[in-house]
């Protein structure tokens, strides 16, 4: 039987939630005007970057809530992140190893990351990508998923699609929660956390821990490659007047991870041995907000900070790093939000951005960015945004995107979408100074279309969507092989490289649906599932043109199913499916499709209390998801939830 065959079957039976009913921002745009800490599932900032109804917006996005993150038990984002429409996910190993995210087909270097506000993204790594093995799910409290290039409010790095993560905010009543879970490799999971505040002034502060004796890197391995992981986040908001107020938010992470070596085609050998790496990340915003002309004009001056240290360990060479890379990027924003009239929203801004990485020798770059959007409604059932963003790039100059669509909610329950977005991504610091380095250097583009319908019924417990993109990627940063000719010719991009540098020489196309379910047809029954196909080639001149893109399988598909006995026990499982997929770029070598099945039950003792346990990979599945890595087999785990307010 196929993979789609097995997914409409899964369909036939499948669980989820039915969001409320959206309420109208634009007819009080004042109660829009709100924190990410409040937000609701129906309003989304991703796609303008202000908040906004999700009936107003044409582009495809989805909302995953902290009661979502509690009764999946997730412990890595990642994982969760997997199990979403569009969304590819890669790992280099267990827990803590490299682990790439990919929306609709695209590089996991081109998704933009945010965590509170701020870009994450690493300016040290030569792809300038986000690891998502190290974000943990402890301190998170909401999760959304813009999926296409959405260039214009974010700037670089958003072709395929942004991620916001939002950690946990200040409320105004005391408010804590706590948990600890214990299991398989001998894994601790706890994190704690407690928020609340006195008159203008409130605070939230989260830590969390995570310890495993982990899963061998190299799959031929037989020593489990530990990971460590403690961190924390705090947020502080100030009141000072009626809509005028200070935000200031910190994250912090250090992870250490036990590595294997490198596989082929380096010359290290992938085995088990002693070596070992740290990372430590620091991330922070701090932002003045005024609302003025009665809550109409909202104004947010921003500093972010993202600062992250990577060092690798070889006890074999001494206590030195054998390996390091400190990257640090500086952003200084401003946002003005105008209700001109009740039809007509203004979003416009200016940004600064100061990049830089120290690897032995440091290199820094920076961007200045203008954008401008307008959110129009001429009738109640329409809106439609456009917006136009420039950016001035110190080295490879001005770059101007653009974009476009529209959402129609009619009566019936059915909303109408259709989207046009560019996307770009700046090339990285390393791309553009290392050895390997071309200072001439273009930014990678996109172009997307969508066009979507989403149906509600039975009063909003059933919902179904679903969308057809297409992306061409022009312009993609690739490495090439220098011939030894072009090595002296100083008008040659090889000149003076003569192991291989980068240029803007490929070109990708991807192209899907995605499908989604939600019902409830109970209040204690939930049920939800995906399907997505997403056919993303090569279509660069040469040898590899129409080939299957790397870790792109063209078919994934997720059900989850969640029920609450009528005295108290939660019972769950999910299955996700991922089609067959190649590991090279030549298409030589197959990742055969796997089937993941897990189960998951709570038990709540009294209203503050909750005893839960999963079993993941229940049939003890084996699959790699990166060639030559290694990946859990079957694994248990138990533990203790506890909330007060």
């Amino acid at each position: 039987m196929s993979l789609l065959a097995v997914s409409v079957a899964l369909f036939a039976t499948m669980p989820a939630f039915a969001q409320d009913a959206a309420q109208d921002c634009a007819a009080n745009p004042g109660d829009c005007v709100v924190s990410t800490a409040s937000l609701r599932a129906d309003v989304v900032v991703t796609a303008t970057g202000v908040e906004q109804p999700v009936e107003q917006i044409g582009q495809a996005v989805t909302v995953v809530e902290r009661a979502e993150i509690e009764r999946r038990q997730t412990v890595s984002i990642s994982d969760l992140l997997a199990t979403t429409p569009g969304v590819t996910v890669s790992r280099n190993g267990g827990p803590g190893n490299f682990t790439g995210v990919r929306i609709r087909g695209a590089e996991g270097e081109q998704t933009l990351t945010l965590i509170d506000g701020v870009r994450v993204n690493d300016p040290s790594s030569p792809g300038g990508g986000f690891d998502f093995g190290n974000l943990l799910a402890g301190s998170v409290e909401r999760i959304e998923v813009l999926r296409g290039p959405n260039s214009v409010p974010w700037g670089s790095q958003a072709l395929g699609g942004v991620v916001n993560i939002v950690t946990a905010t200040p409320t105004e009543g005391l408010q804590g929660r706590g948990s600890v879970e214990y299991g398989s490799h001998d894994t601790v999971f706890a994190n704690a956390g407690v928020s609340g505040g006195k008159g203008a002034v409130t605070a939230s502060l989260t830590g969390g821990y995570l310890r495993t004796d982990g899963v061998s890197s190299a799959a031929i391995g037989t020593e489990p490659d530990g990971y460590r992981q403690y961190g924390g986040t705090g947020s502080v908001n100030i009141a000072f007047t009626d809509g005028i107020g200070l935000d200031l938010r910190g994250y912090y992470a250090h992870s250490r991870l036990s590595l294997d070596g490198y596989p082929p085609p380096n010359y290290f050998p992938f085995q088990d041995t002693a070596e070992y790496s740290t990372a430590q990340e620091i991330y922070g915003y701090a932002g003045l907000h005024a609302n003025l002309l009665d809550g109409r004009f909202r104004n947010k001056v921003a500093f972010t900070i993202a600062d992250i240290n990577r060092d690798n360990f070889d006890p074999s060479f001494g206590t030195a790093p054998s390996f390091f890379g400190r990257g640090r990027s500086e952003r200084y924003t401003y946002q003005g939000d105008f209700q001109l009239v009740d039809q007509v929203r203004l979003v416009g801004g200016a940004e600064h951005e100061n990049s830089s990485y120290f690897d032995g020798k440091s290199e820094k770059t920076g961007i200045t960015s203008f954008y401008g959007e307008a959110i129009v409604r001429p009738i109640d059932q329409l809106t439609v945004t456009g917006g136009v963003r420039h950016d001035d790039h110190r080295k490879f100059g001005g770059h101007t995107s653009f974009a476009g669509n529209a959402a129609l909610a009619l009566g019936t329950g059915t909303i109408l979408r259709a989207s046009y977005a560019e996307g770009f991504k700046a090339p990285t610091l390393y791309q553009l100074f290392s050895d390997y380095g071309n200072e001439r250097l273009k930014p990678e583009t996109a172009r997307n279309y969508d066009v979507g319908i989403e149906q509600k019924l039975l009063e909003g417990r059933f919902t179904a969507r679903a969308t057809y993109f297409h992306r061409d990627t022009k312009g993609q940063i690739d490495f090439v092989s220098c011939p030894t000719v072009d090595v002296t010719n100083p008008n040659s991009i090889c000149y003076q490289r003569p192991f291989g540098t980068y240029d803007n020489i490929a070109r990708t196309r991807a192209q899907g649906v995605e499908v989604e379910l939600e019902l409830r047809p109970i209040d204690d029954l939930t049920l939800t599932g995906n399907v997505s196909y997403i056919d993303s080639e090569n279509r660069s001149p040469g040898a590899n043109f129409g080939k299957d893109l790397a870790r792109r399988p063209k078919e994934t598909a997720s059900v989850s199913v969640d029920y609450r006995l009528p005295f108290g026990l939660s019972v769950g499982g999910t299955i996700s499916v991922v089609g067959d997929s190649y590991d090279d770029v030549g298409n030589f070598n197959r990742l055969d499709g796997y089937s993941l099945a897990s189960l998951r039950a709570e038990f709540p003792i009294g209203d503050r209390l909750t005893v839960y346990g999963r079993v993941e990979n229940l049939f003890d599945e084996k699959y790699q998801t990166v060639a030559t890595y290694g990946t859990y087999g079957r694994t248990a785990f138990g533990g203790i939830r506890v909330k007060f307010d």
